[in-house]
């Protein structure tokens, strides 16, 4: 085998929002770890209300948002689709109430 055989491929690295700003990820061991430790605390299952709102705030600064040019281009798609479904799903109603139609005029 030649060398290049030999070394193993590296993976490829992700490109993610928080590896592009240069925060460290947590591996799975760590999140495990936070598991572990978060189910010690927490006695009820869900938590509270208390703990539930700051989660949301959190998860939220999260979100990547899609910018306005986006949001108008996955609203032109989503209108498109509905027209093209709406038409063919009277297009097959018109068409099986024809057959129907001849079906019973026997």
């Amino acid at each position: 085998m030649s060398e290049e055989q030999r070394q193993p491929t590296s993976a490829a690295r992700p490109t993610g929002k928080r590896q592009l700003a240069g925060t460290s990820t947590v591996d799975a061991s760590q999140a495990e770890a936070k598991k572990v430790a978060k189910r010690e605390h927490d006695d009820r299952p869900g938590g509270s209300v208390v703990q539930f709102l700051p989660e949301v705030g959190k998860e939220m600064r999260k979100v990547i948002w899609p910018t306005t040019k986006q949001m108008v281009n996955y609203t032109i798609i989503v209108f498109a689709f509905l027209i093209l479904m709406t038409a063919l799903v009277a297009g097959v109603d018109f068409i099986a109430g024809l057959g129907v139609e001849k079906v019973l005029s026997q």
